[in-house]
């Protein structure tokens, strides 16, 4: 490595070590010349590098060594995990309930289920009308614990698709008490069967409701329905309901909330959001008023990142369904 006093002699900047910004000029009265003072620096400089080069390549730190000895001291395991990664590592306060109990009601035990039914294009008429002869019986059987909430066909999203949603009194029992006495109708297993001649998929989700949204009442017609349905980062669900349990009130002047359901069966950290509106015209000037009200900016702000992937549905509501 090359010294002040190389430099000085054959170096490629005079006064300069190579990759570094020349020194200031002396200042009258500063001491010895310049050059002195680098000679006198050199072999303290020079001690200093080849110590860090000895230090880098030793594999540990050596008996005796006590600068060594203390660096390793410094990096070493046990010190990085007591107190360098106490600076970034963030403490989680144990938690005694699951977040469905913290975010869905206490005063009822409803279930829910949405289905999603793609309709081969030339069945859905058929597959309409089978529905509607069907599923009301199933609705009006005081047997059956379940009822449904809402039929629809997609307008816009994804097309050709059925949503059907359905509410269970009584949570999951009331959901395997249905199940097993469907196992035995058997008008509803030959109606399962012709469906499914038309469908080219189906899928699913088990559902709970929001503590802070309404629960879904039967509405007269001349509404479309939006299902804007989220799905969120894992571990984000608490923050999601914290900011809307307070953000809810500012789509509520209309009516044009409907119901706000979380998964707990099927794909995980979703989000069902479900409105009403008179069309589209009237939805967009619902949604345009929420911005111009303070506080709904800051919702939007808070809940976008808890977000990986978001979509909506406009949906026109079938004949037999209590959201008309």
């Amino acid at each position: 490595m090359p010294t002040w006093e190389h430099v000085e002699k054959g170096g490629a900047s005079q006064g300069a070590w190579p990759g570094s910004p020349p020194p200031p000029p002396p200042r009258s009265g500063a001491g010895p010349p310049s050059n002195l003072r680098r000679s006198n620096m050199a072999p303290r400089l020079c001690s200093i590098s080849v110590s860090a080069r000895r230090l880098l390549r030793s594999p540990g730190p050596r008996t005796g060594d006590g600068a060594a000895a203390a660096a390793a001291r410094f990096y070493s395991k046990d010190n990085e995990s007591s107190w360098f990664r106490s600076l970034f590592v963030h403490k989680v306060d144990p938690r005694k309930d699951a977040h469905s109990t913290l975010l869905s009601k206490k005063e009822t035990s409803n279930l829910y289920k949405i289905q999603f039914h793609n309709v081969k294009p030339e069945c859905l008429d058929a597959y309409n009308s089978l529905t509607e002869a069907v599923l009301p019986q199933l609705h009006l059987d005081e047997d059956y614990p379940c009822s449904l909430v809402g039929n629809w066909n997609t307008w816009y999203g994804e097309q050709d698709q059925a949503v059907h949603l359905w509410r269970f009194s009584g949570g999951y029992p009331a959901l395997m008490d249905c199940m097993n006495k469907l196992k035995n109708n058997k008008e509803y297993l030959e109606f399962r069967k012709e469906r499914s001649r038309m469908l080219l998929s189906r899928r699913n989700q088990l559902l709970l409701e929001f503590s802070f949204w309404n629960e879904p009442q039967p509405r007269a017609g001349g509404n479309i329905y939006e299902l804007r349905t989220y799905k969120l980062k894992p571990g984000t669900m608490i923050e999601w309901g914290n900011n809307w349990a307070r953000a809810i009130k500012y789509r509520q002047e209309n009516q044009e909330a409907v119901g706000g359901f979380f998964s707990q069966i099927g794909e995980l950290y979703v989000v069902h959001h479900l409105w009403a509106y008179k069309d589209l015209q009237s939805r967009e000037e619902t949604r345009n008023a929420a911005w111009r009200k303070r506080g709904w900016d800051e919702n939007v702000y808070y809940t976008v990142p808890l977000v990986r992937h978001m979509e909506s549905r406009i949906m026109i509501p079938l004949k037999i369904s209590p959201l008309q």
